[in-house]
């Protein structure tokens, strides 16, 4: 846990809440001391203290321990904001529709920013009856290859995963279909938009 930005972001919310040291350190059963300590940076809270300070100043527990604050402003389900989350330990992938705080492996997850395509990282989409056929000639070794491909619908996500020196396609349903994503395991991700490619 950073101290700086723990210390900075209970000094954020609790002046968000119009709440002073002291106020907030008989809420948790701590000195007001104690409180100043954890703002300026000089000390931080104990573990055991995590869950009652994240309920006294209304946040959750991961958000008070990565310093971001998450009011998600879209109440409704939107598709146009999908965020993908690859966890650099273990490879899990998480996809969200909003801004939120992910972790995996005991860190947090920063979105992944999607790149437009480049000629080292190109998908083919080929129209076979009602399915697109995607492929890449992405070299698939062990050491550097396409991790998954995820298709964007108006109302779903679909991710397919992809094994290291495997083929690089999959057949997808081409309802609803608006934004093709794959992942390189060494360049990130990147982003095509199946109405342009065609």
């Amino acid at each position: 846990m950073n101290k700086y930005i723990t210390g900075a972001f209970i000094k954020k919310l609790r002046e968000k809440r119009n709440l002073t040291q002291e106020q907030l350190a008989s809420m948790i059963f701590v000195s007001e001391k104690t409180v100043s300590k954890w703002e300026t940076g000089n000390g931080y809270p104990d573990i055991t203290l995590l869950e009652p300070i994240a309920n006294a100043l209304d946040v959750s527990v991961i958000e008070l321990m990565s310093g971001n604050d998450i009011t998600n402003a879209n109440r409704s389900f939107n598709m146009k904001n999908v965020q993908f989350y690859v966890c650099p330990i273990c490879g899990n992938i998480i996809f969200g529709t909003g801004k939120s705080v992910i972790c995996c492996c005991g860190i947090t997850l920063l979105p992944l920013t999607a790149e437009e395509c480049d000629d080292a990282h190109f998908m083919k989409i080929e129209r076979v009856e009602d399915e697109f056929f995607i492929s890449s000639n992405h070299e698939m070794t062990k050491s550097h290859f396409i991790s998954f491909i995820a298709v964007v619908r108006d109302n779903s996500c679909e991710i397919i995963k992809m094994y290291p020196e495997g083929n690089c396609e999959t057949r997808l349903k081409i309802s609803r279909i608006n934004d093709l994503y794959f992942y390189c395991n060494h360049h990130g991700l990147f982003k095509l938009n199946i109405k342009k490619a065609l």
